[in-house]
């Protein structure tokens, strides 16, 4: 079965609505076709708004986020310019990606790595990561400190963050109806 904070919050806006909710695991490169092909009403996981707001019609934020740089603890990586030559692992169309690849943000700290690898999910990238494969992992901050909860005492966490963003569940675009459903529950939660 699946956990987290934005699986609880789905299933208690399902529960408040009297939806049945199916949470579904997705290729999360494949997350637009699904949603367009109707596979699924809409992508609800740690989804950032910042620099989609165009692409889809979107809840209100419900939740900041930051990127981080998760380290093995005797790394000696103590900050971000000390990623320079490094090996740096992102999962595939993620926020921390698009960060580390974008002229606006971080592109030029991405550049210096010796190389970014891209991996289908954060366990296969932690456990990279945990191998030796990999000298640092860019990750969301609530999946970050996760990891490092279940992972034991042998990473940190860089105090530098890449940036700060918001997370929002993802509609079709046009899909204001069900967005206004939403979006009445998620504040309802919030005074709550």
């Amino acid at each position: 079965s699946y956990d987290g904070f934005d699986l609880a919050l789905a299933q208690e806006v399902c529960n408040r609505l009297g939806w049945n909710f199916e949470a579904v695991l997705i290729a999360w490169d494949a997350k637009d076709q699904e949603l367009a092909n109707g596979n699924m009403d809409c992508i609800w996981n740690g989804f950032t708004i910042n620099g989609r707001e165009d692409d889809y019609t979107w809840s209100v934020p419900y939740c900041d986020n930051s990127q981080v740089v998760v380290v093995p603890k005797d790394s000696g990586i103590k900050k971000l310019s000390d990623l320079k030559g490094k090996i740096v692992g992102v999962q595939t169309a993620s926020a921390a990606y698009d960060v580390l690849t974008n002229e606006d943000q971080q592109k030029k700290l991405g550049d210096s790595f010796a190389e970014l690898q891209q991996f289908g999910d954060y366990n296969t990238a932690f456990t990279e990561l945990q191998a030796g494969s990999l000298d640092a992992l860019a990750i969301d901050i609530g999946v970050a400190n996760y990891q490092l909860n279940q992972r034991g005492d042998g990473f940190v966490k860089l105090d530098e963050a890449l940036n700060s963003e918001q997370y929002g569940v993802g509609f079709k675009k046009g899909n204001t109806k069900l967005r206004d459903v939403i979006n009445k529950d998620l504040k309802e939660l919030k005074e709550d």
